[in-house]
């Protein structure tokens, strides 16, 4: 992750992603735009897998609306973030109207996942996974493959961290989910 100096507006941020569509950016609360490099195979087949098994519970359970790295959140802070997955509640969804369901969506997830990839600086995702936090999300899960530990990120709560957990819950956030981690920590 890169972080420049140059602070944006709302409107030149969206403007630089529509011209740059093959490129990945974050701006953060205060405007300055992030420039996101891609990951490596490893890291791009474990994010595969971890949108696949939440993609695949909410099929199964249809409570909300799920998201890939590519989705943009608009947080309430003013920072757009693209989680590595990310999950709303489905009246959360229906209330947005069809324009906001187009764009870089005006809220911040109830869930999110970041997954660790060799470039990224841990202490710059921690950071990220508070932010989630002051802007609403109810749970989230920083998966850090390097040090084999998930850091469980929950409002006024500390974090809890688990050494190569197999398996997290959902909890009631997404009721009846297992995670698997296990190709993860092999």
């Amino acid at each position: 992750m890169q972080l420049t100096n140059r602070k944006v507006t709302d409107e030149q941020f969206e403007q630089i992603c529509l011209t740059n569509r093959d490129s990945k950016f974050e701006r953060t609360s205060t405007g300055e735009l992030i420039i996101m490099s891609p990951t490596g195979g490893e890291t791009g087949n474990w994010n595969s897998g971890l949108t696949g098994q939440v993609w695949f519970w909410n099929q199964q359970k249809r409570l909300g609306k799920s998201f890939d790295s590519s989705t943009g959140f608009k947080l309430p802070n003013g920072a757009t973030r693209s989680p590595d997955v990310a999950w709303i509640r489905q009246e959360r969804w229906d209330g947005l109207t069809p324009e906001q369901k187009k764009k870089f969506i005006p809220l911040c997830p109830d869930f999110v996942i970041e997954l660790r990839s060799p470039s990224d600086d841990l202490e710059d995702l921690r950071t990220k996974m508070r932010e989630y936090l002051e802007n609403g999300a109810s749970l989230g899960w920083l998966i850090n493959p390097q040090d084999q530990q998930v850091e469980i990120y929950r409002p006024n709560q500390l974090i809890e961290i688990l050494d190569r957990p197999d398996t997290l819950s959902g909890e009631f956030i997404l009721p009846e989910f297992i995670l698997d981690l296990r190709e993860i920590w092999d």
